[in-house]
Formats: C-alpha cells, sequence, structure tokens
C-alpha cells in the first residue's frame, strides 16, 4: 500500500509538483522514501543564503519533522543521498549531518552539482527509511 506524505510540519512541497514522502507498507514494515529537501523557510524562502551550515541544519530540521511524522527518526534511515554546489563546502555539511546521523551509517552517496532548483541552494538531502523492522 502507497501513501504520499506532505506532514503540517513542513512547508509544503513549492508548485505541489511532489509529495515530501512516500510510505510503502510492507507486511509489518514499511519503507519511507523522503524527497530531497532543501533549506526553505515556511513561506519557501531560502534560509542561510551563502551559508552551508545554516542550510544544513535546516534540510536535516526538515527530515527529522518528516520521519517524526511517521514514527521514524534517524536511526531508521538506511540510505542518504546528498547534492552540494560545492564539494569545498562538505566539511560544514559533514559536520551538521555528524549531530544527526549518530549510530551506524546509512549508504550514502554525495555529489556534486552544477545547480539546485533553487539558485541559492546549497545543499539538498533526499534519504530511505525503514519503519517497524
Amino acid at each position: 500500500m502507497l501513501t504520499r506524505l506532505d506532514p503540517a510540519t513542513v512547508p509544503p512541497p513549492p508548485g505541489g509538483w511532489y509529495s515530501h514522502a512516500v510510505r510503502v507498507d510492507i507486511g509489518a514494515a514499511a519503507l519511507l522514501f523522503v524527497s530531497g529537501q532543501v533549506a526553505l523557510d515556511d513561506d519557501g524562502a531560502v534560509v542561510g543564503v551563502g551559508d552551508m551550515a545554516g542550510q544544513a541544519q535546516r534540510v536535516f530540521t526538515l527530515l527529522e519533522r518528516i520521519l517524526a511524522d511517521q514514527g521514524a527518526g534517524f536511526g531508521d534511515v538506511v540510505s542518504i543521498r546528498t547534492f552540494v554546489t560545492d564539494m569545498a563546502l562538505l566539511p560544514a555539511y559533514g559536520a551538521v549531518r555528524a549531530k544527526y546521523l549518530t549510530g551506524p551509517p546509512p549508504t550514502s552517496t554525495t555529489v556534486e552539482v552544477s545547480r539546485l532548483f533553487r539558485p541559492e541552494a546549497l545543499v539538498e538531502v533526499d534519504l530511505v527509511a525503514v519503519i517497524g523492522a
């Protein structure tokens, strides 16, 4: 069973073009696929323009809220993908990430991209979590 999710605890997806998450129930467990999050405030403006640590903090706050909406946390994350616009900023991102992913690390992919959907965005993160396993 598929459930498309847009928790009230995060700003709505820009333009309504996607769901923040999709939950796939498989017996007693579920997979939660979370769309890429960028550092947007409640009004859709980019938070921390030019500040990787500030943007990363906002991204992980949004991810945490989406996970919590489904009774999950960062300990349930099995895969994470990070898109950055400048690899030189990776240490600032990594310092924030390390505050949230404190247990055994999930699978991970990090790539540099020339631009994200909002030009002021420096980082976008998506993830997959397993709930109830």
